[in-house]
């Protein structure tokens, strides 16, 4: 029969079976009729002749049967016929059914919500053409990455040979205004071929000509589609006009696409070329071109792997040309760190997001063990069905067959719920998850999750049902029918004390982690930051305009303008009432302000020319460590005095102090800090030290100068503002004031210093968040696996403990029987998660602070909780057994 007669003859039959059916028995009684008219032939009686081919022919009925069970079509009732009575079956159940299916939407959910967030950073490519080509390089650092000069950058993009493109990029915040309040806009200012790297274009307008990416070129912007519809309405003839950024026009000559996506800063909006001039770099490295503060990124030739293109930088970086010198801080010297976008953007944060991973797959874990553990305890239940089952004829092969069904029907309705749970669990996580967690827009419920989901339910579900399957496979299907006693315990119960041996054992090395975290964050958030962050509210000034520039004809008036804002505006925020104390500072201690764009070298008067440190550049105003709550160690600290006509005097902080003068007193000492054609600058008082970029991190060596005092004028400041009541509500009151004296300043990051403490360990709290709930999951699976297989046991040895309590057994002595079960269960899951404890924390090393992978205190605690825990599922079943009456329990016998 060909392919196609096969398929249109088996959906006749699914579509009419009942005519499928008459026409069988039609050609059945055909053949019958025959088969007597033969035997009549022979010379039978019409009664013998009847008999004779009923002998011949056996069981019309089986033959019809046998008939229909041929062709795929069968295969396909007797699954639906097995889905029918595997609904069947959870229906009349309702207490295994909801507590299963509860049980696998938490495992699947969360596993489905982890699996949303982690794909986009680690899993899933970039969206952008070929990004395995797509490489981001570093200069090296003391080993770390570190941002590189447009020297670099000229000196690479013209000797390399593998590259397609090599672009850079820094961060551009211009201000826009017209509106009710200037806005400050995040953006990119990048070379011609950024887009190009990226394997982009604008899908209206064209993307940046070389000739805008010269020094004094034309002014120029893309926009993305968000600002696009958000400022412009959409308005399509944006394109060509110009508008205001600050007080210069910027010609509009592309729209990016709604779909593009820059996951190198996924918050920018708008892009500019970059205008550096090449011939500044010649004999001069004290031009900005020299300075590095740009990051850059390159797409390989095609057919080139990451290896080669790689050994090629690492050559040019060892073999320096006279064409192009090179000054110390860029000399290439230790190489150059090359690594794929997608690796590099991850890198930070791939530690935790595979520690979160590992979490949720025992969380998984622990709810497959606990459906197992239900299944093999209803299967125990139904060994009496089995075995009346097979007395009527049904093969191993068919109820084994049904048992996959019925669970794979139960991982069904999990998965589904598990989706559900997915969803909603994966808002909060977006909510609560740092701002710096990459490719954060594209976390999201999408195919790839739904196959996941797919893919996990399926395969519990199979395993779930191959497990009970296999103990029937080993059994005789009628000994079950004398087991299907009360007096007898239920078969596969080792399997289950196992199961749930396992299932404490993870559920022990998830609170493990979550216990060394948490013990890990407190002490981290018990840190001293080194100045007092209660009451203290922070925002940031950004200044924009043509009245801040330096002419040649006037190099300083520019600067001489921006300190008097800063200054007018300072005094306008402190006659505020509320505002206890008011400063400012170019960079403020745990903000996202970028600590390279403040790290300086720093030489003392005794050291050679080419010694030094590295130090942070704090310009300051007048009274800015009263309030922040700095301490002075000794000295004074700078205050009014400190005017650009009075000798430059400066603050160090307390760990610079002692690793250059030890027990000597360094005031009075002078430094270099910047250039150092510069007068110097005198010591005149030491401060304490204070946390710069994390609390985790010592970094802390500072220098504190008068803003009147530095070489430039910072162009952004933020205002540190200390409250008598509530910081939080001063804010518009402030900003006002600020507005007052230029309306066109934008005011931007809001935040009182507490809050902002807090968002700068918010990598460490996410993880922590993610692992206390896993935890608690985690503890309340196992308590419930406890407490399922101590209730079976209680009710299939109630015949014993009846027994028991007959011959004198006390309820205490029962109780103590069957909590004694339970908790050497818990103890022996303990011990085998001992091992497995040791190698997860392991994992999270890198995420702990202060805190030993074995600390006892986490340890002991943990087993005291899961102890506890255990103890109050075992108690249930314990005070139930410890009720049994002997009398009604051995009449029932």
């Amino acid at each position: 029969m060909s392919l196609w007669r096969q398929l249109t003859y088996g959906l006749r039959g699914l579509a009419r079976r009942a005519n499928r059916s008459q026409e069988t028995d039609e050609e059945l009684r055909h053949y019958f009729e025959e088969a007597t008219a033969a035997w009549r032939a022979r010379g039978l009686s019409a009664e013998d002749a009847i008999r004779a081919a009923r002998r011949e022919f056996g069981s019309t009925a089986a033959i019809e049967e046998q008939v229909l069970s041929y062709g795929w079509e069968n295969s396909v009732r007797t699954f639906f016929s097995d889905l029918h009575f595997a609904a069947r079956q959870l229906r009349n159940h309702p207490g295994f059914a909801v507590i299963g299916i509860l049980t696998l939407a938490l495992g699947v959910g969360a596993s489905t919500a982890i699996f949303s967030a982690i794909n986009p950073i680690l899993f899933k490519p970039l969206p952008y053409p070929n990004p395995g080509r797509i490489l981001m390089i570093w200069s090296t650092n003391q080993g770390a990455r570190s941002e590189v000069s447009f020297g670099t950058y000229y000196e690479l993009a013209q000797r390399s040979h593998s590259f397609d493109t090599i672009a850079i990029f820094e961060p551009w915040q211009p201000t826009i205004t017209g509106g009710s309040q200037p806005e400050r806009l995040e953006g990119q200012s990048v070379s011609a071929g950024f887009f190009r790297v990226l394997g982009v274009s604008p899908v209206v307008g064209r993307d940046f000509l070389a000739s805008e990416n010269v020094f004094n070129g034309p002014k120029v912007v893309i926009l993305s589609d968000k600002i696009w519809r958000r400022l412009f309405h959409s308005d399509p003839a944006i394109l060509g006009r110009a508008i205001k950024l600050g007080d210069d026009n910027y010609t509009v000559v592309g729209i990016m696409s709604p779909d593009f996506e820059d996951v190198l800063a996924p918050s920018d909006e708008i892009w500019t070329p970059t205008q550096y001039d090449p011939e500044k770099m010649a004999g001069n490295f004290n031009s900005w071109e020299w300075g590095n503060h740009l990051r850059m990124i390159g797409r390989l030739n095609p057919g080139l792997s990451r290896t080669e293109g790689k050994d090629e930088l690492t050559q040019i970086a060892r073999s320096p040309w006279r064409e192009f010198p090179r000054p110390r801080w860029a000399s290439l010297q230790h190489g150059l760190i090359v690594d794929s976008l997608q690796d590099d953007i991850a890198h930070t944060v791939k530690p935790a997001l595979l520690a979160v991973l590992g979490a949720v797959i025992l969380v998984l874990a622990i709810a497959w063990v606990n459906v197992v553990n239900l299944v093999l305890a209803r299967g125990s239940q139904r060994r009496g069905e089995f075995a009346v089952r097979g007395a009527l004829g049904a093969s191993k092969r068919r109820i084994i067959r049904q048992l996959i069904t019925e669970n794979l029907l139960l991982a069904s309705f999990g998965g589904v719920a598990g989706i559900a749970v997915a969803i909603v669990t994966l808002r909060e996580l977006v909510a609560l998850s740092p701002a710096e967690l990459p490719r954060r827009g594209a976390i999201a419920i999408d195919p790839a999750t739904f196959f996941f989901a797919f893919a996990i339910t399926a395969i519990i579900g199979i395993a779930s049902g191959l497990i009970p399957a296999i103990h029937i496979s080993r059994e005789e299907l009628q000994t079950g029918l004398q087991q299907n006693s009360r007096r007898s315990a239920g078969g596969g119960t080792a399997t289950r004390r196992g199961l749930v041996v396992s299932e404490v054992a993870l559920a022990f090395i998830l609170l493990i982690s979550a216990g060394l975290l948490l013990h890990s964050m407190r002490r981290l958030l018990a840190v001293e930051p080194g100045f007092d962050s209660s009451h203290l509210l922070t925002m940031q000034v950004v200044t924009s305009g043509h009245q801040f520039d330096n002419p040649a004809s006037a190099p300083d008036i520019g600067d001489r303008t921006r300190r008097r804002f800063f200054e007018q505006a300072l005094d306008a925020v402190r006659r505020l009432p509320g505002v206890e104390d008011a400063a400012f500072t170019s960079l403020l201690p745990l903000s996202d302000d970028p600590p390279v764009d403040a790290l300086y070298g720093a030489q003392f008067e005794d050291q050679g020319a080419d010694a030094g440190y590295n130090v942070f550049r704090y310009a300051v105003s007048p009274g800015y460590c009263q309030t922040m709550g700095i301490p002075l160690l000794s000295g004074r600290f700078l205050d009014e005095r400190d005017t650009a006509s009075a000798p430059q005097t400066a603050l160090i902080s307390e760990s610079m102090a002692k690793s250059h003068f030890g027990s000597q007193n360094p005031l009075g000492k002078r430094l270099h800090v910047g250039p150092r054609d510069r007068p110097w600058y005198t010591v005149v008082g030491v401060v304490g030290d204070v946390k710069q970029t994390s609390l985790a991190i010592n970094q802390a060596d500072a220098v504190y100068l008068a803003t009147e005092q530095t070489w430039f004028a910072d162009d952004t400041l933020s205002f540190v503002i200390r409250a008598r009541a509530q910081p939080a509500e001063l804010a518009p009151a402030i900003e006002r004031a600020i507005w007052s004296i230029d309306k066109n300043q934008p005011v931007v990051r809001v935040m009182t210093m507490d809050r902002m403490i807090a968002v700068t360990e918010a990598e460490r709290g996410f993880v922590l968040i993610l692992f206390e709930a896993f935890g608690i999951v985690a503890l309340v699976l196992a308590a419930v696996g406890i407490y399922g297989l101590l209730s079976g046991n209680v009710t299939e040895r109630a015949r014993e403990i009846g027994v028991r309590a007959a011959l004198g057994a006390s309820r205490g002595d029962i109780l103590a029987l069957i909590l004694r079960d339970g908790m050497r269960l818990t103890g022996l899951g303990i011990a085998v998660g001992l091992c497995g404890a040791i190698a997860a924390t392991r994992a999270i090393t890198t995420l702990l602070f202060g805190t030993s992978p074995l600390d006892p205190i986490a340890w002991v605690a943990v087993i005291l909780m899961l102890a506890g825990v255990s103890a109050m599922a075992c108690w249930a079943p314990a005070w139930r057994a410890s009720r049994v009456d002997p009398s009604i329990t051995l009449r029932a016998e």
